[in-house]
């Protein structure tokens, strides 16, 4: 039931939708100095709404013990759905292991480092990758690519995926018929015709694409992953007021959360650092602050060192805390290359 009939102040009603409480059941639950928080409200007012709600979930049916059991699963039936769920490989063997394969469907997966490391390297690959077909090795399917930066480059997915349909006939050694019974899906132009890509310019058209993916992903099922490149910059350049930024950032890491486990997608977060001061001297760190950092169920942190590129485990339900180097090169992304020339920023 929508928290529309609900008998409260039209103010309250407007900041639960806001918030992303739509319905009863997605109030049901909530402790009232969380909701007083997100919705900026004195602690009371919250405790009314909370109990208005759990008064018309009993006339309807609702009750919050009833819904929750309704909705229970066996930890069998989780695991089980775990296993099932498929990988997108990176390019890289050495990079895939510490990831457990891959970038995992039904999760968000959340990489940062500071420029010129390889991220947008990263999510233009993977874009490319997750469409090698099922038959190959792949899942066969789309991506979305959010950029909010301009950073994403047609000619450079262009080339990452004629190297890929290269490498995928020479590693799976496949006889010229095969070759030419799948010619017209094996080429560079089908590839990048199944990137569905969405230029951001503000933190606001971030929110309304994000709200709005429901209902895309719901229209294009054949998508199994979402980038978003950068999921930081708008909120670090336009965003002033930290506590509202907050509230919204939750939000945004919830609904993105629910969008990977309703469709099986992989969505992938690429991120900025941060310097952050910590006893007396600064360290980097992955932006949009602590509350973030628990906003994704895997994190991946980008770094040097000398002249290598590497990738380490910082947060994971199950995997175990370890590093990989890999390389970009003019294919994309590898595994690293010995001696490889470490770019200089200007």
């Amino acid at each position: 039931m929508e928290v529309s009939v609900l008998p409260i102040a039209s103010a309250h009603k407007e900041k639960l939708i806001s918030a992303g409480y739509t319905t009863l059941l997605s109030i049901i639950g909530v402790s009232a100095s969380r909701l007083a928080q997100e919705l900026i409200i004195p602690h009371r007012e919250a405790v009314e709404i909370i109990k208005v709600t759990l008064k018309c979930s009993r006339a309807v049916g609702l009750e919050g013990t009833h819904a929750v059991l309704k909705g229970s699963r066996t930890a069998w039936e989780m695991l089980s759905d775990e296993q099932n769920l498929k990988l997108i490989r990176t390019g890289s063997e050495d990079f895939d292991g510490i990831l457990g394969g891959g970038i995992h469907c039904g999760q968000v997966t959340e990489m940062g480092g500071v420029p010129g490391i390889g991220k947008t390297q990263l999510g233009i690959q993977l874009a490319v990758n997750v469409q090698i077909p099922v038959s190959y090795g792949g899942l066969g399917a789309k991506a979305i690519y959010i950029d909010t930066e301009g950073s994403f480059m047609p000619e450079r997915a262009y080339q990452i995926a004629q190297a890929c349909i290269m490498d995928t006939w020479e590693n799976l050694g496949f006889s010229r018929k095969e070759i030419e019974d799948c010619q017209e899906k094996m080429q560079p132009d089908h590839f990048l015709a199944n990137i569905l890509y969405f230029r951001i310019c503000s933190y606001t058209e971030q929110i309304a694409v994000i709200n709005y993916l429901d209902k895309f992903l719901e229209e294009h099922k054949d998508v199994k992953i979402v980038i978003i490149d950068s999921i930081s910059f708008h909120f670090r350049q336009d965003f002033k007021e930290m506590v509202q930024r907050t509230i919204v950032l939750n939000e945004m890491s919830r609904q993105l959360m629910k969008l990977a486990e309703r469709f099986a997608v992989a969505v992938l977060l690429l991120n900025h650092v941060t310097a952050k001061h910590t006893e007396g001297s600064f360290q980097l760190t992955l932006a949009l602050g602590d509350t973030w950092s628990h906003s994704c169920t895997n994190r991946v942190i980008l770094y040097w060192d000398g002249n290598d590129r590497h990738a380490r485990i910082e947060k994971s339900p199950y995997l175990p805390s370890a590093s990989a180097p890999f390389s970009v090169t003019g294919k994309g992304i590898r595994n690293a290359i010995a001696h490889c020339k470490r770019l200089r920023m200007m």
